[in-house]
């Protein structure tokens, strides 16, 4: 059940956790017993969430509202960026013998 924001006038803001079919309704302050209205005074809590789906969240809040051109998202990532300049970023080492390896390919597959 989702927890709801009320303010009494006498006594201040108060919150009550409450079935979603009643969130508009109103509530009897616990202290005056007065029937206070819904209020907002927090923003929702992502506390309790990994922060991976926080910036999720986050990232799809603001493009709702003003989403991204191109230019302004390559230039956020710069122009050689692996998931902006259309080619994939592969870290490459070699050895003394000059063999090549890429530890984030497949590891099971032999460079030639």
């Amino acid at each position: 059940m989702p927890v709801y924001d009320y303010l009494c006038d006498a006594c201040g803001p108060f919150t009550e956790m409450r079935p979603m079919a009643e969130c508009d309704a109103p509530h009897d302050c616990p202290q005056c017993e007065v029937s206070a209205p819904r209020v907002i005074l927090t923003a929702p809590h992502f506390a309790c969430m990994p922060a991976s789906q926080r910036k999720a969240h986050a990232t799809n809040e603001r493009s709702a509202h003003a989403p991204q051109t191109a230019g302004e998202y390559k230039a956020r990532h710069g122009a050689h960026c692996g998931c902006c300049s259309g080619k994939a970023a592969r870290l490459q080492t070699r050895s003394r013998s000059g063999a090549k390896s890429f530890p984030t390919a497949r590891p099971w597959m032999i460079s030639h």
